[in-house]
C-alpha cells in the first residue's frame, strides 16, 4: 500500500512494499528516493544495531513535550505517550546498571559488548536548578561505597563533560577569592553565615597555599551555618536584592555587569528552593552561560551545579554524586568539604576541534581515558563518511533527518532521539541528507579515548584555566583565544 503524508506544504511518498525478507519503507522527496527506513538487525559485528536508552524523570526535568528528553524518548519507542505534567530530566545510553541500554532484540547492550562500557552517555533536559555537587575520585568513590554503598552504588570516579544543545547555565567551581572578598563587603547577609575565622583567613590570604586554606575554611563555614540563621539572612537578602533590582536599582556604570547577573541567578535559584541557603552559592561559585555547541569539562572533586538548559553529557560509568545544597536529596556536607580541590577559577571553555581531517566531525577530548565525544554534522546536499572505530561507541541523533549507508548496504532510520551501538571495527557508515531537506543532520558520538595524547579540554587550575575577574598572580595571562572562556561568565 501507498501511505502520504504532508509535512511543511512538502508531500513525502513512504511506499512499503512486503517481501520475503520484510518490510521495504523507503521515502521520496518530489519524486527523488531519500531514505531506506528498514533497519538491518542481525548481530554479525557489521552493522550498527538501534539501542533503546533508559529514560529518567527528577524533579528538576523539563515537563512533557517542552523537554527533548521526552521527544527522543518518544521517537527511540521507550515511552507510548508523553506526559505534559512529567519533569523528563535524563535520557542515559550505556551499560550502567541503574539504567542498561537494550539492543532491539531484547538483549542487553553489555551483553553484545561482552562488557561494561567504560563510559556513560546522557541527554539532559534542566527546567530548575541540579544540586550544588561534585563527583569523588577512584579512591574516594571506592571508601564511600563501603561506608555507605546505599548512597554510593558504585565504586567508580566520575570525571564528565557536558557538550550544549541549547543556551545551558551552570555554576563551575569557585570563583577567585578576591571576587568572593567583595561579595562579602557588599553583601553583609552573606557575610554573617560566615564565621569570624573563616572571613579573616579570606582577607589575610596571600599565596596559592594560604588561599586555598581560606577557600575551604569558607566553604566549610558556609555550609555549617545553622539553618535558622542562614533563612533569616536569605529573607533579608532577597528582600532587598527584590528592592534593587526594581525600586532602587543603581545606574548601570556603578555596578558591574557580572554583580547584577550574580544578584539576579540569586533570585531565581531562590524562588525554585525556598529557604535553601544554597541560593547564595553563586556568591562563590562561577556562574556561566555556554552557547551550543560549546561544552567544559569537570574533573572529579570539583564543585558545581547545572541551573538550565539542555545538553549532551558523557562520563566515566558511574552515579555516584556528593550533594551539599539546592536538593530534597540526601546531603553530605562534610565528605564535600572534605573531597573538594579549592582549585579558584572557572572551566576552560571547549568549542571542540576538527577531527579525522574533516571540519565537519567536532571531537570533544578530555584529559581522562574512559570517553570522548564526536559532533557529527551533514548538510542538505552532502554525504559523510563516519570515521571507523577500534573501539564500540554508541551514537544519538540529535538534529536533522538522512539517510545511511555503509559497504553491506545498511539503512538506518536518522531521526532525532534515534540511539545506535556501533561495534568495533563496524564498517564505516556514510550519512547523506537530500538536497530536500531544509536542515542538517547531526549526531553525538561516543567512545572509549582514542586521543588521549591531545585533548581540547583541561583540568580546572591548569594553565589554561581562566583566572577569574579579579587575579592578580603574577603568571597571569589573557584567556587563550581556543579553548576559549564564555564571555557570560559572571
Amino acid at each position: 500500500f501507498d501511505f502520504v503524508t504532508v509535512m511543511g506544504g512538502l508531500g513525502e511518498v513512504m511506499d512499503k512494499k512486503n517481501s520475503g525478507t520484510g518490510i521495504k519503507n523507503t521515502v521520496f522527496c518530489n519524486g527523488k528516493e531519500m531514505a531506506n527506513l528498514s533497519t538491518h538487525k542481525v548481530k554479525n559485528g557489521k552493522n550498527a544495531l538501534p539501542l533503546r536508552p533508559s529514560v529518567k524523570d527528577y524533579a528538576w526535568g523539563i515537563r512533557g513535550l517542552d523537554s527533548r528528553v521526552a521527544r527522543y524518548a518518544l521517537e527511540a519507542g521507550i515511552i507510548d505517550e508523553v506526559d505534559p505534567d512529567l519533569p523528563y530530566a535524563e535520557l542515559w545510553i550505556g551499560t550502567h546498571p541503574k539504567g542498561p541500554s537494550i539492543l532491539g532484540d531484547g538483549t542487553s547492550l553489555e551483553d553484545d559488548v561482552g562488557g561494561s562500557l567504560p563510559f556513560l552517555f546522557k541527554v539532559l533536559s534542566a527546567g530548575k536548578a541540579l544540586s550544588i555537587q561534585a563527583h569523588p575520585d577512584k579512591t574516594k568513590a571506592e571508601k564511600l561505597h563501603i561506608e555507605n554503598p546505599s548512597a554510593y552504588g558504585d565504586s567508580n570516579h566520575k570525571p564528565e563533560m557536558a557538550i550544549a544543545l541549547t543556551p545551558f547555565e551552570a555554576m563551575c567551581g569557585f570563583r577567585r577569592l578576591e571576587e568572593i572578598a567583595l561579595l562579602i563587603k557588599k553583601h553583609p547577609e552573606f557575610s554573617a553565615c560566615l564565621s569570624k575565622e573563616a572571613k579573616l583567613a579570606v582577607f589575610m590570604s596571600r599565596d596559592e597555599e594560604s588561599s586555598k586554606t581560606a577557600l575551604q575554611a569558607l566553604f566549610a563555614s558556609f555550609m555549617s551555618c545553622p539553618a535558622d540563621v542562614s533563612s533569616k539572612q536569605l529573607k533579608i537578602l532577597l528582600q532587598r536584592l527584590q528592592d534593587e533590582q526594581s525600586n532602587l536599582h543603581p545606574h548601570p556604570h556603578e555596578e558591574p555587569p557580572w554583580e547584577r547577573k550574580c544578584a539576579r541567578a540569586i533570585l531565581r535559584l531562590a524562588t525554585q528552593f525556598p529557604n535553601d541557603a544554597g541560593a547564595m552559592s553563586p556568591f562563590f561559585l562561577n556562574y556561566l552561560l555556554i552557547a551550543p555547541g560549546e561544552s567544559f569539562f569537570m574533573a572529579a572533586n570539583e564543585p558545581h551545579a547545572y541551573v538550565a538548559g539542555e545538553i549532551i553529557e558523557c562520563m566515566a560509568c558511574s552515579d555516584n554524586v556528593v550533594r551539599a545544597g539546592l536538593t530534597p536529596k540526601f546531603k553530605d556536607v562534610p565528605n564535600l568539604v572534605e573531597m573538594l580541590t579549592y582549585t579558584m577559577g572557572g572551566p576552560t571553555i571547549d568549542a571542540g576541534t576538527p577531527a579525522y581531517g574533516d571540519k565537519r566531525i567536532m571531537r570533544y577530548t578530555p584529559p581522562v581515558p574512559e570517553f570522548e565525544v564526536m559532533i557529527i554534522t551533514c548538510d542538505p546536499g552532502d554525504d559523510l563518511m563516519m570515521p571507523q572505530l577500534s573501539v564500540p561507541a554508541i551514537f544519538i541523533v540529535i538534529e536533522g533527518s538522512g539517510s545511511t549507508d555503509n559497504e553491506y548496504g545498511q539503512r538506518l532510520v536518522m531521526r532525532p532521539g534515534r540511539t545506535y551501538y556501533i561495534p568495533a571495527n563496524c564498517p564505516p557508515l556514510t550519512l547523506a541528507v537530500n538536497t530536500c531537506k531544509r536542515g542538517a543532520l547531526k549526531i553525538a558520538m561516543a567512545h572509549q579515548n582514542l586521543h588521549l595524547d591531545s585533548p581540547t579540554a583541561v583540568n580546572p587550575g591548569s594553565s589554561n584555566t581562566w583566572k577569574g575577574k579579579f587575579y592578580a598572580g603574577r603568571e597571569f595571562t589573557s584567556p587563550p583565544p581556543s579553548p576559549r572562556v564564555s564571555k557570560d561568565v559572571v
